[in-house]
């Protein structure tokens, strides 16, 4: 769901369980009397029998996406769980490819597939493991958090350093320095690592044409993502998919 600038929602009585995770923008979500500010790069974790209201952004696009999960299909324990965790966490990758994956399988079923209700509870399960290892590790600045997980939402398209600091709403010299301190690179670095990760588990995991995985994860030519993939890996993207399929060949 995209808003435009300036936009709303509600109020409404939150009838189920629902984990909103927002991508741009930003939003003010007032819960009964008291208001919870979210920025880019986390998720929220809203509980039934709450009035909420929601605005959103007034100079950008808000982009979001949620989880539900009715109440009642919930085991009495999950849900005490649940109501003691924090309200907002870092969207982490792992959240973030089960709702893509969930998106994708809502394609071609209902949402009251079998599936589609275990990878949501799937979801609710992952929510407190992420919390307790966010509570383990030291805390990473939050536009380090945001800038990762709009990278995993956008790692296919072409975009600069200036832009990737405008939408996390820092300088790019105050960008490059958090991502020095936290992820021990630069932010366009972690950017084609990211695109090289995601292009090798194509290589290994589907038949698409070397030529089709490079547009698919965002390198301009089959020669540059060749080079990077043979720099990262050590094996050509040739080598890796022949070795993926003979140990696939092994294991059978």
């Amino acid at each position: 769901m995209v808003y435009p600038p300036g936009g709303r929602f509600g109020p409404r009585i939150q009838q189920d369980i629902q984990l909103v995770m927002l991508y741009s923008g930003e939003m003010d979500v007032t819960i009964g009397d008291r208001k919870l500010h979210v920025k880019p790069g986390n998720v929220i974790m809203l509980m039934p029998g709450h009035e909420e209201y929601f605005t959103f952004s007034k100079k950008e696009d808000t982009w979001h996406r949620w989880i539900g999960v009715h109440v009642p299909m919930l085991e009495r324990e999950i849900f005490e769980q649940l109501s003691l965790l924090p309200e907002c966490l870092p969207l982490s990758e792992n959240m973030n490819r089960l709702l893509d994956l969930m998106l994708r399988i809502q394609q071609y079923t209902s949402v009251t597939d079998p599936l589609l209700i275990s990878l949501a509870h799937a979801a609710l399960q992952l929510y407190p493991s992420e919390s307790k290892q966010l509570m383990q590790k030291q805390e990473k600045h939050p536009a380090v958090y945001a800038a990762i997980a709009w990278i995993s939402g956008h790692f296919a398209n072409e975009f600069t350093l200036n832009d990737l600091a405008a939408v996390v709403g820092v300088s790019t010299e105050h960008l490059v320095r958090l991502f020095r301190q936290h992820e021990n690179t630069t932010p366009m670095q972690y950017v084609w690592r990211y695109r090289v990760s995601q292009a090798v588990g194509l290589l290994t995991n589907t038949g698409l044409s070397i030529t089709e995985i490079a547009n698919r994860c965002g390198f301009k030519t089959s020669n540059h993502f060749a080079r990077l993939v043979k720099k990262t890996t050590g094996h050509t993207a040739s080598e890796l998919r022949q070795l993926s399929w003979d140990g696939l060949r092994d294991k059978l």
